[in-house]
């Protein structure tokens, strides 16, 4: 009995891990990306009519 919850709280141990570091990648490639678009509107800031 107590070998089944302790591969349930591994499972869900290692499932936790994989959400955390996919969630500090996706994060990164969205602030590369938004860091990009903000530098290329800087760039053409002068053809931008309001």
């Amino acid at each position: 009995m107590s070998e089944k919850i302790f591969h349930t709280m591994n499972r869900v141990g290692v499932a936790n891990l994989v959400l955390g570091i996919l969630t500090i990648i996706m994060s990164t490639v969205l602030g590369i990306t938004m860091i990009i678009s903000g530098v290329r509107l800087i760039q053409r800031k002068k053809d931008l009519l309001f």
